[in-house]
């Protein structure tokens, strides 16, 4: 790998990347940054989180001129969260040459949005949606764009934005510079490159494995009705950090992350129709650990990277293999181990060997948890917190009192009494869920989106409806 200095680049992005903490290239960036420098198209095939941001920002910065005062770049993004995440590391990557990107998000007033183009960014960063309403408004122009960003084309795709992107990229002049990345290359974004793309350099990063190898990964076999209880003794016998339980609908995340604090969790919940001041309070409390337990549909985690999470919990198993590998790569990073666990009906074990197959990755089947192991799990954390109070030393105030109640009783009895006070015992508050029909086998995307002609709709599509309204109440379980 070449350092960025090696690449020629300007001094003030050589500064950037110096003061973000790079010090050598990703191979995507090693081998995309001097292909568009260059003036080429690319089509870039990367995972999430092998540096593809700064792979387009580095040569989107150098190439836009600091005295313009017109929209020359343009990013577009399938998520609000990926849109912010995106303008930010552009805004670090351009804050020496002066360069400034507006992320542009539904969810978010827009009369605030107009004020701030008022300030002319000379780059944007937008969901289809909402870049589309200021483009018939006119208060975004696209007539200067010189190079045009579409990110995780694949996930804009499977959220029904295939025909925004082509109204978009209409829009902007024939002459630009276009970069497609996606992770998958599905035959509708072949079909959108071939289109709306001049001769471009195909760039592939295959991933060295499927998924983290840091992360264990484990499934238990369980019946839609013991579900809820067998979460709770997972939480209470392995007491996570920070953990992320996946949901497969906004009601399903509703549902769980209320009927968690009902049993004293500490958890909030996350999905695409909260406004955008309750999703940026959600994720700043799970972030600062003020929260424990985020609860979110697979539109809402999309684009996240939250540090420190020890767990996942698929409460409801994912609709395809490449949902699988995004949901359990929020843990395992950095090094640190992981461990991602997939609660699944019996009738979803063939779509969970489905996955198996894709992944070539095996799962652990685990048996379910009993209740002597939830209360032996928080046996084991009292304890821990315990020696912790104990090795730290600051015990003096307690030490006359614990000498007069020793004097009275057995220190066997008395740490026992102690040790039981302390324990958090499972909760068994009874719990609606609605319940969920089982999935089906599902033909490969490109597969399907060819059938469909691309009916699919957007964030608040049928995957995130109830399929039925019947409720059922979560049953105790031995």
């Amino acid at each position: 790998m070449s350092t960025f200095y090696e690449m020629k680049l300007s001094n003030s992005v050589i500064r950037a990347t110096a003061d973000m903490g790079f010090e050598k290239t990703t191979p995507i960036q090693e081998q995309t940054i001097p292909v568009v420098l260059a003036g080429r198209d690319i089509i870039g095939q990367a995972q999430t989180g092998t540096g593809k941001t700064a792979a387009f920002g580095i040569p989107l910065v150098e190439k836009i001129d600091v005295e313009t005062e017109t929209i020359r770049g343009l990013v577009v993004t399938p998520t609000r969260e990926l849109a912010v995440q995106v303008a930010e590391e552009i805004n670090k990557i351009g804050q020496f040459k002066g360069i400034r990107a507006l992320p542009i998000y539904g969810g978010q007033d827009i009369n605030r949005q107009i004020r701030a183009l008022k300030n002319k960014p000379q780059i944007i960063v937008g969901t289809p949606g909402r870049l589309m309403d200021h483009m018939r408004r006119k208060t975004i122009r696209l007539q200067h764009v010189v190079m045009t960003v579409i990110d995780e084309a694949d996930e804009m795709l499977n959220m029904g934005f295939i025909e925004d992107i082509q109204t978009i990229l209409r829009e902007v002049p024939d002459e630009r510079q276009t970069l497609l990345f996606s992770a998958t290359m599905p035959k509708p974004i072949q079909d959108l490159a071939r289109r709306f793309m001049k001769d471009p350099e195909f760039i592939s990063m295959k991933a060295k494995g499927v998924t983290v190898p840091n992360t264990e990964q484990n499934y238990i076999e369980v019946q839609e009705k013991i579900k809820f209880d067998v979460l709770c003794r997972l939480l209470d016998i392995q007491s996570p950090e920070l953990a992320i339980i996946f949901g497969r609908t906004k009601r399903r995340v509703d549902e769980i992350s209320e009927a968690l604090s009902k049993r004293g969790y500490s958890a909030e919940g996350i999905h695409g129709d909260l406004t955008q001041v309750k999703r940026d309070s959600v994720l700043r409390h799970f972030k600062e650990g003020v929260t424990e337990i985020l609860v979110a549909t697979d539109v809402a985690a999309r684009g996240l990277d939250i540090s420190g999470v020890t767990h996942v919990y698929n409460f409801d198993i994912p609709q395809d293999p490449e949902g699988y590998v995004h949901r359990i790569g929020r843990t395992g990073r950095a090094g640190k181990n992981g461990l991602a666990i997939t609660l699944v009906t019996p009738r979803e074990l063939n779509h969970l060997r489905l996955i198996e197959q894709i992944t070539k990755r095996k799962m652990v089947r685990q048996p379910i948890p009993t209740l002597t192991d939830a209360v032996e799990g928080q046996q084991r954390l009292t304890i821990e917190k315990l020696m912790q109070a104990v090795n730290g030393g600051d015990n003096l105030q307690y030490k006359e009192v614990a000498k007069g109640l020793l004097e009275e009783n057995d220190s066997v009895t008395l740490l026992s009494a102690a040790l039981k006070l302390l324990t958090k015992e499972p909760d068994i508050t009874p719990v609606n869920l609605t319940t969920e029909t089982p999935l089906r086998m599902k033909k490969p995307r490109y597969e399907k989106h060819e059938q469909s002609g691309l009916h699919r709709k957007r964030e608040n599509s049928k995957n995130e409806r109830p399929s039925h309204k019947k409720q059922i109440q979560s049953q105790r379980i031995s």
